[in-house]
């Protein structure tokens, strides 16, 4: 069942519509112009907004465009006796989800409405989602180094700017990533993610640029690269510093022409894509070990974001605590465990040398072999930190 508001200035077509919609089980409620309809849109919420063309006052068209500039989800379907090509486009581009003629038929209109049922549905199952992913990528903390970070995320994503994130194992490198993504003009394409120390260097050209049926011996089908994929969105190139020099060379080039060629092929391919690369390594002295081309690391280090360790922002232990105690408890379907202060301090005193993925880990331990309050004592009796 879905909530219809039907905006129609001819009584008969409100009233027969919604005697049809009624009899299907949905609740409609009727405007009779244009500045009805968008109290109406204020005051509550709708699943679908039918709305007529040819109207005084306000036209359908001037409704429709007031209606996306609060709320671009919300499906319009809009109806005219007077239809043409040229209205029915006009109407698709301003974001109307449909559009129907006059006189109406009903079994099309009852198709129209479950579909665009259908689509609101699948957004608002999409926004949970992403709200479940950004909840995932979280960025914990309150310390100067984190702070700076987001500041930065916050001025260098609207852009297309390259960036280069540094900072050790398990600082977090891919969530800063992400936020670059998701805060960018990108954020509705894709995210593709490629670990480079993980690709043995004799595929790493197949799986960046893809390759043509039969260009190697397991090649037995045309396969599209990540570059491709991510095409429209954001690659990010994670552990970059561990790629041979001949895909970086590769990278390079399709860096400076935006263009690519699959493995066993002279055919360029076009993309439109932003690159961000994460390293754990000092690229300066891979260069000078001639383990890393100098020109690629000027064209990645537009921006360089550096992700500090755990250990250089103890004072965000609290609130890293708090953030995995319910995000691990929920996992385990148990409520969160009470920390101490001293266990708080007890944690603050080691070496993260494996920084938040050490981290998290310890809390879990802690969170399933201790009892419902977590001490100091239990710290040291179950954590071996790494002198």
């Amino acid at each position: 069942m879905a909530k219809i508001l039907i905006i129609d200035d001819e009584r008969a077509i409100r009233n027969t519509l919604k005697d049809i919609l009624s009899y299907e089980d949905h609740d409609v409620e009727l405007a009779q112009d244009g500045f009805e309809g968008l109290e109406k849109l204020e005051a509550g919420k709708f699943d679908i907004v039918l709305c007529d063309i040819k109207m005084p006052k306000m036209d359908g068209l001037e409704v429709l465009e007031k209606i996306m500039e609060k709320n671009r989800e919300i499906p319009v379907v809009m109806i005219s006796g007077h239809g043409t090509v040229d209205t029915a486009v006009e109407a698709i581009k301003k974001g109307a989800y449909d559009f129907i003629e006059k006189p109406l038929d009903l079994n099309r209109l009852l198709v129209v409405i479950k579909n665009a049922t259908e689509k609101k549905e699948l957004i608002a199952e999409t926004k949970v989602l992403k709200q479940r992913i950004n909840r995932k990528y979280e960025m914990i903390g309150e310390s100067p180094a984190i702070r700076h970070i987001k500041e930065m995320i916050e001025r260098v994503a609207p852009t297309e700017a390259r960036v280069l994130i540094q900072g050790e194992n398990g600082t977090g490198k891919e969530i800063v990533s992400r936020w670059l993504h998701e805060k960018s003009n990108r954020a509705n394409g894709p995210f593709v993610e490629v670990n480079c120390a993980a690709i043995p260097s004799e595929l790493i050209e197949s799986e960046l640029f893809g390759h043509e049926k039969g260009a190697f011996t397991s090649a037995m089908k045309q396969q599209k690269g990540k570059f491709e994929a991510a095409n429209g969105g954001t690659i990010f190139l994670d552990e970059i510093g561990d790629m041979s020099l001949a895909a970086q060379a590769k990278v390079l080039r399709v860096l400076q022409e935006n263009k690519i060629s699959r493995v066993g092929s002279d055919k360029e391919i076009k993309i439109d894509v932003r690159v961000i690369a994460a390293t754990n390594k000092n690229l300066k002295d891979e260069i000078l070990a001639n383990r890393f081309r100098e020109d690629l690391y000027h064209r990645l280090s537009v921006i360089i974001i550096h992700v500090p360790s755990l250990n250089e922002r103890l004072e965000d232990i609290p609130l890293l605590v708090d953030y995995f105690n319910e995000q691990i408890s929920g996992e385990y379907y148990t409520a969160p465990k009470k920390f101490t202060k001293d266990a708080i301090e007890e944690l603050q005193k080691i070496n993260w040398t494996g920084n938040i993925r050490e981290f998290r880990n310890v809390l879990e331990r802690l969170i399933i072999l201790c009892g419902n309050e977590i001490t100091g004592k239990d710290v040291k009796d179950y954590v071996s930190p790494i002198k």
